[in-house]
């Protein structure tokens, strides 16, 4: 039986909540000290929301919920508080500086000297020290730029390590790194605990989760759904089914409105693509891809974070991401060629950003010229645009989306995400596209709002568009797609149609370890 001092953490009755939005609701957590614990959820379960609390980024008095850590209670107003007291946080994309040298970035804002100047002996030589414990061979003068990512991880827990860290809160550690890389980096964490180094790990990859946790615990919706202790499980297939369960035991309900299937030729191809990190030159985002859509049918993408879901579509949308290394794209089974968004346009592509606000949208513009934006060649004469038609073409998709507003001259940054959302969807439905990609098309929109858009997207099907969805939500794939698509680690690891495809069957596609 396990007492309170068995315990280094302890979050009771965490509950945080944004405008109009409860991220986490009555939230409990128990770490036992010098163990590793697992946290799994779907994308949204609130996961990053809870450690962003416990490490001080939403200061004490923005939730509500109490924290004990290492037999005390704890009040964390900023970053600095909690690593004042050893929690120390690994954000999956790191905060490395690549111009300043490794040992820099491991001493940054904890500069190694007296009198306000440097000692960049000894900072050196205490970097040398911290590498040589986490197993990295690496001149500490260099810099952090030149390594792989696999390395610059390793060079994050260095870091860590120089800060006396109790708790290690890694998220997605191993999202963007090889086997080799992987390996090594759980056999460190291991490592750490052995030497009494508590490690809270946030992951997708269910089979590491598995193999390297002592225990686990989901959260969905925002809400602990259960922790288990892997030594209670008879193997870890078990263990992997039962967090499976955990993660997506919702059900659709009535929201997905029926539609008759009605699938056409095929008009979208993909061929074997693959394609580069931007910056990362030895890291493949999307590797050897293929896929079809036909015209009328809804196909879905499904993927956990990191795994490539958006950086495929950007790819194809013009090389809007990324290097392009490799592969074929087909309109109607002829190769095309797409250097850009113009020509990705001009051969009826378009693309809905997940992030609409960044990507789709002039926040300060109008609805009439957002929704114009695309297309102004069609609107324009001798390099002048008719001003009227623009307005009569942006009250036509007004009225045909159902876009809440006085009027098409009113500022779409005041309109809500669900309106906001039509919008985006209008601009590019006026490109009028053969293959429209959809890429997180209800993310922050109420319910009422996610009903409108299913029903639009039924629409544009039954008139024969070719549909491409990408969602984090599960229900949502299966509520609205005829095919599905699983994505893990930039690689399509299964195919199925929606009617027989399940939650659990589409989770363990995603969480599937690419070779």
């Amino acid at each position: 039986m396990t007492t309170a001092e068995d315990h280094i953490l302890r979050m009771r009755s965490i509950t945080k909540t944004f405008p109009g939005v409860k991220a986490l609701s009555d939230v409990t957590l128990q770490v036992r000290r010098g163990e590793i614990h697992g946290i799994c959820g779907e994308n949204g379960a609130g996961k990053s929301t809870l450690m962003k609390v416990l490490s001080g980024v939403y200061p004490d008095s923005s939730f509500e919920g109490d924290i004990a850590f290492d037999g005390e209670q704890v009040h964390f107003n900023s970053i600095s508080d909690s690593e004042d007291r050893g929690i120390v946080i690994i954000h999956q994309e790191l905060a490395l500086v690549p111009h300043l040298s490794i040992a820099e970035n491991i001493f940054l804002g904890n500069e190694q000297g007296a009198a306000g100047f440097v000692d960049w002996h000894r900072t050196n030589a205490a970097a040398a020290e911290l590498l040589a414990e986490v197993g990295l061979d690496e001149n500490p003068v260099t810099p952090v730029g030149r390594l792989g990512v696999g390395k610059q991880q390793l060079v994050e827990i260095a870091k860590a390590l120089s800060k006396n860290v109790k708790l290690l809160i890694l998220d997605e550690p191993t999202a963007a790194l090889n086997d080799d890389d992987s390996a090594h980096l759980l056999g460190l964490i291991r490592n750490l605990r052995e030497t009494g180094v508590t490690c809270i790990i946030i992951s997708h990859k269910l089979g590491e989760i598995a193999s390297i946790s002592d225990a686990v615990t989901v959260i969905r919706d925002g809400t602990t759904i259960e922790t288990m202790r892997t030594e209670e499980e008879p193997d870890q297939q078990t263990l992997t089914a039962r967090i499976i369960r955990g993660m997506v035991g919702r059900e659709m309900g009535s929201m997905y409105p029926d539609r008759d299937v009605e699938i056409g030729e095929e008009v979208f191809r993909l061929i074997d693509w693959r394609v580069g990190h931007p910056e990362q030159r030895d890291r493949t985002v999307v590797d050897g891809a293929s896929l079809h859509v036909r015209a009328g049918e809804v196909v879905g993408i499904a993927g956990l974070m990191g795994a490539g879901r958006t950086e495929l579509a950007m790819s194809v949308f013009g090389r809007s991401y990324g290097r392009y290394i490799s592969g074929t794209v087909e309109m109607h089974g002829k190769p095309v060629t797409i250097r850009g968004v113009s020509d990705a346009i001009d051969h009826g592509i378009a693309y809905v950003s997940e992030d609409r606000k960044t990507f789709g949208l002039n926040l300060i513009d109008d609805i009439r010229r957002n929704i114009s934006a695309a297309s102004l060649t069609k609107l324009a004469t001798g390099g002048w645009v008719n001003a009227n038609e623009e307005i009569a073409v942006a009250q036509e998709y007004r009225d045909s989306l159902n876009i809440k507003a006085p009027s098409v001259l009113s500022t779409v940054g005041q309109l809500s995400g669900g309106n906001q959302q039509k919008v985006v969807l209008s601009k590019w439905l006026y490109t009028e596209p053969e293959l429209l990609i959809l890429d997180e098309p209800t993310r922050g929109v109420d319910v009422g709002a996610k009903q409108e858009i299913y029903t639009i997207i039924n629409r544009l099907a039954a008139d024969g568009k070719a549909i491409l969805v990408i969602s984090s939500e599960l229900p949502e794939v299966l509520g609205v797609c005829d095919r599905v698509y699983a994505l893990s680690s930039g690689r399509i690891t299964g195919e199925t149609a929606a009617a027989d495809a399940t939650q659990e069957g589409l989770m363990e596609l995603m969480t599937k370890e690419t070779d």
